[in-house]
């Protein structure tokens, strides 16, 4: 399961995404916001509780450029989350830093490139082994 949200500024991105996750059978939850004015960090804060709950795998934060809600949901413990814009970050937060939420800007990509960053980011897994070192040296800066 799929935690998803936005704040005003991605609301045309999020519709996107999700009728993208319609069609690959993809099952999540939309935190919101269907266009009324919203405080980003509320809703990455909504989006990280339903990962570290265990409710959901992993999530998407969408705003104008992804920055502010990666910073407001790594505040989160136990939340990775990264901004991604290309193939290749995307890919690799996943195998490297185990990255759990997607963050992505509206105002900085393409719907069809989201689409497929989307999609690396629920296909990629993590490789562990020398990479879970480092997770886990991340884990302990939270505590």
């Amino acid at each position: 399961m799929i935690a998803i949200g936005c704040d005003h500024a991605a609301v045309n991105l999020k519709k996107a995404v999700m009728t993208h996750l319609d069609e690959k059978g993809i099952e999540y939850i939309d935190l919101g916001t269907d266009g009324e004015p919203c405080d980003y960090p509320v809703m990455a804060k909504a989006v990280a509780e339903k990962i570290t709950s265990g409710a959901c795998e992993r999530g998407i934060l969408l705003c104008g450029t992804g920055i502010g809600m990666s910073i407001a949901a790594n505040k989160v413990p136990g939340i990775r989350a990264a901004v991604c814009s290309d193939c290749f970050s995307t890919r690799y937060t996943r195998l490297h830093n185990d990255a759990n939420i997607l963050c992505m800007g509206e105002r900085v990509i393409g719907q069809g490139l989201a689409l497929e960053l989307v999609d690396i980011f629920l296909e990629t897994g993590f490789e562990g082994g020398r990479h879970q070192r480092r997770v886990d040296l991340i884990r302990d800066m939270e505590a």
